[in-house]
Order: C-alpha cells, then sequence, then structure tokens
C-alpha cells in the first residue's frame, strides 16, 4: 500500500508508482467522490486527450432534428 502526506497548503503527491500504474499525467483533474465515510478519486484525463479514445464507435449520431434526413 502507497502513502502519501498532506502538505500545509493540503497539497498531496501522487507517488510515482500509481501515477506509472494509472498513467496519471500533468493536466489531468482529480474528481472527488464521497459516499458516506468513503472517498474516491477518479483521475480525468484533459479532453483534448480524449480523441479515439473508444476506437471503432459509431459517431454518426443524429443530435438535432435538423440533421434528420
Amino acid at each position: 500500500m502507497d502513502a502519501a502526506t498532506i502538505s500545509s497548503k493540503y497539497q498531496l503527491v501522487i507517488p510515482r508508482k500509481i501515477r506509472e500504474q494509472y498513467n496519471i499525467k500533468p493536466g489531468y483533474k482529480a474528481v472527488f467522490i464521497t459516499f458516506e465515510k468513503d472517498l474516491h478519486v477518479v483521475f480525468v484525463p484533459p479532453l483534448d486527450q480524449a480523441r479515439g479514445m473508444f476506437p471503432g464507435i459509431d459517431t454518426n449520431v443524429e443530435r438535432e432534428e435538423g440533421d434528420r434526413v
């Protein structure tokens, strides 16, 4: 189990092993999800890195009535 200490400015350094294991890069957002007494952290990559995330997905979706033929 990896641990980190919260600084006096409430900052936290993610251990290298965790960053490498989950491919966390600078620019990612950390989303904090709380449930009762649990805290979950979800890392979200920047939107510009999302292109190509789901290869093979059909992107020809009718989004507006005007798009329909």
